[in-house]
């Protein structure tokens, strides 16, 4: 391509992206601006006891932590049945295993300690 070509491009992509930053207050305008905000008190939000509100996301946290120790095992497992004799993948085989079922254990640990701190606060949850 000759100098006079890519010049011609260049200006031609100045001139497209010029006028497209001219535009954008217009897009801007008519964007709706519905924030959600009046749909706020159907979420729940200010109407749940705080100890509830923390209970829940601790019990999401452990449930998370529980999937992922269940899936370290399955994978502890399934490194073991692929192993096909060596001793050091049984041997990590075994490692993961063990120590996905720590996790377990102290992830049930974890939820009667929160369970025991959130109603010592305050009396037994409703739910």
């Amino acid at each position: 391509m000759s100098k006079l070509t890519l010049k011609k491009i260049a200006v031609g992509t100045l001139t497209v992206m010029v006028l497209s930053i001219l535009a954008l207050p217009t897009l801007a305008l008519a964007a709706d601006l519905n924030l959600g905000l009046e749909n706020a008190a159907g979420i729940g939000l200010g109407q749940r006891d705080l100890r509830e509100s923390i209970n829940s996301i601790i019990q999401l946290l452990l449930s998370f932590l529980g999937i992922l120790a269940v899936i370290i095992i399955l994978w502890g497992g399934f490194l073991w049945m692929t192993a096909a004799g060596d001793d050091s993948k049984v041997d990590k085989a075994k490692k993961l295993i063990i120590s996905g079922i720590v996790g377990i254990v102290i992830i049930l640990a974890a939820y009667i300690i929160a369970n025991f701190a959130i109603t010592a606060v305050g009396g037994q949850l409703t739910d």
